[in-house]
């Protein structure tokens, strides 16, 4: 059998592949071989937008048929070099072989175990909180640390730094390596802070390039190859550069852990949802080969909302999670992109309808949420982190039937305000500045909110 390529014959294959121009492999390589493979395994127009979550297994099976036959027919293509970088049938089935099914993040009591799991498996999805928001220098360590201190929460990932001392950070500059150094220096110290010291942290998100990862992963009190897991984004749809490599490189050499990712785009060159979530499983599967991932892969979003907590969107969330949970034993990690903001009922229906989505589908992690889209500074706060671990927890054992029908009534609160959403309030409204507590406001809306997700059949504690 062949073994899965190492990173030296992928570095290899960037150089001496098949040449193909951007225009070439945007338009017939990636549309024209996916609109070829959605007619022959008789899979186009299979969403039902009535339904946002499929309910029929053997429908993903078919999606995870055609994803890995488009990994096998296309591979990544590499942006610097024009070259494609493809692996054989063996070389894939190796690395999809061992893959890790389970991996322990952080230290004692603060870690926690991410496992392979399937569709409606009780053994909860592990939250990531929160999703890379821009933030102030001046609040960022009493927001990272309000996000620590929610015990739900399993591991931190964090918010995003723009400036250091004041001065605004350029991407791919010295500024870039020096702000993040200072960003992993202050992840660390939040999590000491909020009494978890030993809680895993994936960074870093503010690492716009390289340069970013270089000066906060590895490097003395900063991310810890042994525990933290380096967080890897690459370009869509199945790309890769020399950025993307060279974070992988560098994790490699500091003897850490990958979990590379990138979404496909509804609406984008794949086409429609079903295109998508075909495109997006081939992609997730060859991060295994290529991008010597540990865990990742199954993201994607709606071009027309940049979201995914529309009925499409939700859709093809939960194909590509059981499609991926029911034929690997890898770790899909996962978001729900919501839109709305601190402070708004919307932000938390949206929160509930994604989060249960992944869960029930089979999600190993998922990582939120993204306030306001990520569009705002300072629009982030620990309380919708707290209410994004306890949904994900308690549906992480709901079957896809019953999430199907929590899912349609929480939708319908939401869904004609997608393209025009309230971005609510930030930190400093949404929260007391002299306590770092919820306003009072706020506290009701969750409080509310929670109630009615419990009465919906999503099992959380009512305290």
């Amino acid at each position: 059998m062949e073994r899965k390529p190492d990173i030296y014959e992928i570095l290899e294959r960037a150089h001496t592949g098949e040449y193909c121009s951007s225009k070439e492999w945007d338009i017939k390589r990636i549309g024209g071989t996916i609109r070829n493979l959605l007619k022959s395994h008789k899979i186009e127009k299979t969403c039902d937008p009535t339904n946002p979550v499929n309910t029929d297994f053997a429908l993903a099976d078919k999606f995870y048929e055609a994803g890995y036959e488009l990994a096998l027919e296309l591979g990544y293509w590499c942006e610097d070099t024009e070259r494609i970088v493809k692996v054989s049938q063996g070389e894939l089935d190796d690395a999809l072989k061992f893959a890790p099914s389970e991996i322990f993040f952080g230290r004692g009591k603060d870690g926690t175990l991410v496992k392979t799991r399937t569709p409606e498996d009780p053994y909860p999805t592990k939250v990531a909180c929160s999703l890379g928001i821009t933030v102030s220098e001046e609040i960022i360590l009493d927001v990272l640390t309000g996000i620590a201190r929610e015990r739900e929460v399993d591991i931190l990932e964090g918010v995003s730094m723009t400036t250091i001392r004041g001065h605004q950070v350029l991407a791919g500059t010295p500024w870039e390596t020096l702000m993040n150094a200072e960003y992993a220096r202050i992840h660390r110290q939040a999590r000491r802070l909020a009494g978890r010291e030993g809680m895993a942290g994936w960074g870093s998100i503010s690492a716009t390039t390289d340069l970013g990862q270089f000066g906060a992963y590895g490097v003395p009190g900063g991310f810890h190859p042994d525990y933290d897991l380096a967080l890897i984004l690459f370009p869509s749809e199945m790309k890769l550069d020399y950025r993307t490599l060279n974070k992988v490189v560098h994790t490699l050499n500091m003897g850490g852990m990958v979990k590379a990712d990138s979404p496909s785009m509804i609406g984008g060159m794949p086409g429609p949802v079903e295109g998508a979530v075909v495109c997006e499983i081939a992609c997730s599967i060859l991060s295994y080969a290529i991008l010597q991932n540990h865990a990742g892969g199954g993201q994607m979003y709606d071009a027309r909302y940049l979201s995914n907590v529309n009925r499409e969107g939700l859709w093809g969330l939960s194909v590509v999670n059981q499609a991926l949970s029911r034929n690997t034993h890898t770790l899909p990690v996962n978001i729900a992109n919501v839109v709305s903001g601190p402070v708004t009922e919307n932000l938390l229906y949206e929160i509930a309808a994604g989060q249960a989505v992944l869960a029930c589908s089979g999600a190993s992690a998922t990582v939120g949420p993204r306030t306001a889209g990520g569009k705002m500074h300072d629009y982030i706060t620990p309380l919708e982190c707290r209410f994004t671990a306890e949904v994900t927890h308690a549906a992480s054992g709901l079957s896809v039937k019953k999430v199907n029908e929590i899912v349609k009534d929480l939708v319908a609160r939401y869904e004609d305000k997608i393209k025009k959403p309230d971005p609510g309030k930030p930190y400093q409204e949404a929260y007391d500045m002299s306590t770092h507590e919820p306003t009072e406001e706020w506290e009701a809306i969750y409080h509310r909110v929670k109630k009615e997700v419990i009465d919906l059949g999503v099992p959380m504690s009512d305290y």
